[in-house]
């Protein structure tokens, strides 16, 4: 397989995004580690194997430095880290402290960088990657998570300074999403139809599914991908349509 031999972490892989990348590469014959401040509800599994959970708060240094030790421990190598793990809840930056906020900016942004500055001795050994798991929230005004749009495009920024920094051994890219139907996916758009309704706004008429993140980072990831680093893939179906188009009176039809 195309990733058969190859180890794979990827952070907050319990859920949502990051069970979908975890299953992507496991289909793709990768051994994966997920882990997460919580386990699982049941393993993550595809194509008859199941990723290894080792429960991790990502927060603190000193465990993500022993956690990366024992994974290059028990597998003997380390291919690929997946800095998936953040998220944010609406707030808007009147309505918090900046403690709060700044709690934010920790798991989106120093995180990574936290996960990526430890997994880097064994990255560098196997001539590995590093991908980013970025928002399109870092690239326009985000109005009711502010904080984490600030540390999105920090993680874009960081990802692109690293792919020159660690150059050649190790080859960085980000990943830009845009709105992922996940399992949560009610708690952010409503209802089934209120789910309908976002997606019709995205050009492609949908929102992106997990499984398809995850075979962008497979191939991120994979030797296909051998000379791209310090790219940032976008996959948000096509972007937004610009407000002002819908604004506009210039090209509405007339209805008397």
């Amino acid at each position: 397989m195309e990733l058969g031999g190859r180890v794979v972490v990827v952070t907050g892989g319990t859920r949502g995004v990051g069970a979908g990348i975890a299953r992507s590469f496991l289909a793709a014959g990768a051994e994966v580690v997920v882990c997460a401040r919580r386990p699982p509800r049941e393993p993550v599994a595809a194509a008859g194997r199941a990723a290894s959970f080792t429960a991790l708060d990502l927060r603190d240094p000193a465990a993500v430095r022993d956690f990366f030790g024992a994974v290059a421990a028990r597998h003997g190598r380390l291919d690929c880290l997946v800095n998936n793990a953040g998220g944010t809840p609406y707030r808007l930056l009147g309505e918090g402290g900046a403690e709060r906020h700044a709690r934010v900016v920790e798991l989106n942004l120093l995180a990574p960088l936290t996960a990526s500055l430890a997994a880097y001795p064994w990255l560098r050994e196997s001539r590995g990657s590093v991908v980013m798991i970025g928002s399109v929230s870092g690239t326009r005004p985000s109005p009711g998570t502010a904080a984490y749009g600030a540390a999105k495009a920090g993680l874009e920024n960081l990802a692109r300074s690293m792919a020159v920094e660690w150059a050649p051994r190790v080859r960085v890219n980000s990943l830009v999403l845009g709105m992922v139907r996940t399992e949560l996916a009610h708690l952010h758009y409503g209802d089934e139809a209120g789910i309908a309704a976002v997606g019709a706004t995205v050009p492609l008429g949908r929102l992106a599914e997990p499984s398809e993140v995850g075979e962008a980072a497979v191939f991120l990831a994979s030797d296909r991908a051998g000379y791209v680093s310090g790219a940032s893939l976008l996959l948000h179906g096509g972007g937004e349509r610009p407000a002002f188009l819908d604004a506009a009176t210039v090209n509405q039809d007339e209805e008397s």
